[in-house]
């Protein structure tokens, strides 16, 4: 018999300044639930679940904790007032019956020592402060909003496996596709004021939620001919009876009434960028550059060229000096030694993952008019500006509003409305996930295909660099930066690990740092052992297999009827097709790195 549940919303409703922001929304939690709550920014998921939490009194609706239930949120911006101390700030949050030496474990896990002061504190730090008060109590329900926003590759990974091993319910908030593949096992959905469950993981979200839209449309549709049918019934029947029956009117203007009152789903971002004139073929040339701060080596002998069209992601823990690559690059920043040079015709657009570039006391259309205009230069072709903030989701009444007063979202939008207007071929875009939503990271991500330019990306969204970028750069510590063909994952396959593996030096660092490095190769080995060549040679076909068998379930997916006629099918071919693509991902990297493995011992 199943445990009952922990948390249960019931029929939820909530109306903010007079316009509903919850109509019906549900929510049950079981012991060592795992789901995901997605949806559109300002859906009002992040409100559902301060709900859950305890914190938001509904309009209507019940919310029932069972007794003796311990429940931690995590909230987008944490309270750290009284508190002299990060590690009095999560100790704080122990009950009685918890064990104080998390406070430390977690901190000191999350890179922080506890004597940090709550008042200095950066916005990575403030997160993994947070994260650690929500941890240390192991409570029964963790409810975690956008728990990886500001932070790095380390972190995120290090959350996972925390996580992973937690034996605490989780409903997670996260614009990080690859954390809730990784880590639900239900998703939650929040659309137009009512929830929807899949008892699957995000993995089969999108392919359900595309197929929810589709069937919507369809009704739209036979609602429209029924309507079309009845207004022409009572336009050419029978006089008598059109007079007679009152009924069949009433009937007319039901009809009428829910086509009226019908909320299709939120229109889309429509993103695209200026593009300037053509650069040179060469964009920019580091060569045997270097640049340190205080002693510290932040770049180190590095020599690249980047090409016009090249997309480049460069990916490294806080404090590898990112940024200050990135100003290298683009001239921004003298090297101390070597050189770097910009190609012939390179113009610049940099959006800054700070929103440092935003004054809080201008307004939307300020921002993007640059003020004493009611038009907005697009792709060498101006626009109005009420116009052009449609396109990223801004109402017309959002044109005079304050910056200071938008949501982390709605910067986001507004600094790449901003940025994307300005004619360039070189775009640098230094964590642009950050507060977007899914279908605006899908739209971001096809417009930065469209590019004709040259992209780099500063992220540590693993997925949106898997679908973006076809080389990285990744910091190996000491001021070394190594690039790697592919995306993230590729560059996982080929380095052995991701960003969380510290740089192999030796304890006192000499002339010949890359030793430790050679000594930690397979080179040693004469061969492949049999079981690694047999599944080299065994691997294309399975590849090739699973391949076919996800093709399948792919044609079988889309089927438009197949929802309608059929849920049970079509939830049973989603799951199907969602482990095909896992298993087809897992053995496609397994063969990528026995093949690395055998150029390499083969010299």
């Amino acid at each position: 018999m199943a445990a009952p549940p922990l948390l249960t919303l019931q029929s939820i409703a909530l109306t903010f300044g007079g316009t509903p922001l919850i109509v019906q929304a549900d929510l049950t939690i079981a012991p060592g639930e795992r789901a995901c709550l997605v949806g559109r920014n300002g859906s009002g998921k992040s409100t559902l679940l301060r709900i859950a939490a305890g914190l938001v009194e509904p309009d209507r609706g019940k919310r029932f904790l069972q007794p003796g239930t311990t429940v931690r949120y995590l909230a987008q911006e944490p309270d750290f007032s009284g508190h002299a101390s990060t590690l009095a700030f999560v100790e704080a949050g122990l009950g009685p019956g918890d064990e104080p030496y998390r406070a430390r474990y977690l901190l000191e896990s999350l890179g922080l020592t506890g004597e940090e002061d709550p008042a200095r504190l950066s916005g990575g730090e403030a997160r993994r402060a947070a994260l650690a008060q929500a941890l240390a109590p192991e409570p029964d329900i963790l409810l975690l909003d956008e728990p990886t926003n500001h932070l790095d590759l380390p972190a995120i990974e290090w959350l996972e496996a925390e996580l992973k091993g937690s034996r605490s319910a989780l409903v997670l908030i996260s614009h990080d596709r690859r954390f809730l593949e990784a880590l639900s096992r239900a998703t939650v959905w929040l659309d137009r004021g009512v929830t929807r469950r899949l008892d699957q993981g995000f993995s089969a979200f999108e392919a359900w939620r595309d197929a929810v839209f589709e069937e919507e449309e369809r009704e739209r549709h036979k609602l429209e001919r029924r309507i079309a049918a009845e207004e022409d019934w009572l336009r050419y029947g029978v006089t008598a009876r059109r007079k007679r029956n009152v009924r069949r009117l009433a009937g007319l203007h039901e009809l009428r009434r829910r086509h009226r009152d019908h909320r299709g789903p939120v229109g889309s971002v429509s993103m695209a960028a200026s593009e300037a004139e053509a650069s040179g073929t060469l964009v920019a040339e580091a060569v045997r550059a270097g640049k340190a701060f205080d002693g510290r080596p932040i770049v180190r002998d590095l020599s690249l060229r980047l090409f016009r069209g090249d997309r480049l992601g460069i990916v490294g823990p806080n404090g590898a000096g990112k940024t200050t690559l990135v100003n290298l690059l683009t001239g921004h920043l003298a090297p101390d030694e070597g050189s770097v040079r910009l190609g012939a015709t390179v113009t610049l657009n940099l959006l800054d993952q700070r929103r440092a570039a935003l004054d809080p006391d201008r307004t939307v259309a300020e921002v993007l008019t640059g003020g004493g205009s009611d038009t907005v230069t697009v792709g060498g072709q101006s626009r109005h500006v009420v116009g052009y903030m449609k396109d990223f989701l801004f109402a017309p009444e959002q044109a005079r509003t304050p910056v200071g007063v938008l949501s982390g979202g709605e910067r986001n939008r507004l600094l790449l409305a901003r940025a994307l207007a300005n004619p360039a071929n070189l775009l640098v875009l230094d964590e642009p996930t950050n507060d977007l939503d899914l279908e605006t990271l899908d739209l971001l991500q096809e417009m930065l295909a469209d590019f004709a330019g040259t992209l780099i990306l500063v992220s540590h969204d693993r997925d949106f660099l898997d679908r973006v970028v076809d080389t990285v750069l990744v910091s190996e510590g000491e001021g070394r930066w190594v690039a790697y063909a592919g995306g993230y994952s590729d560059m996982v396959a080929q380095r052995g690990a991701g960003v969380q593996a510290q740089p192999r030096l030796p304890a006192k660092p000499g002339p010949r740092a890359a030793e430790p490095r050679s000594a930690a190769k397979p080179a040693a080995r004469r061969r492949l052992g049999f079981n690694e060549q047999h599944e080299l040679k065994t691997l294309p076909a399975r590849i090739a297999a699973l391949e076919a068998a996800a093709g399948k379930l792919r044609t079988a997916l889309e089927d438009p009827t197949l929802y309608a006629r059929d849920a049970a099918r079509f939830e049973t071919l989603s799951r199907g097709l969602a482990t095909a693509e896992a298993d087809l991902a897992a053995a496609e990297e397994r063969w990528l790195a026995l093949e690395l493995l055998r150029e390499e011992l083969e010299g």
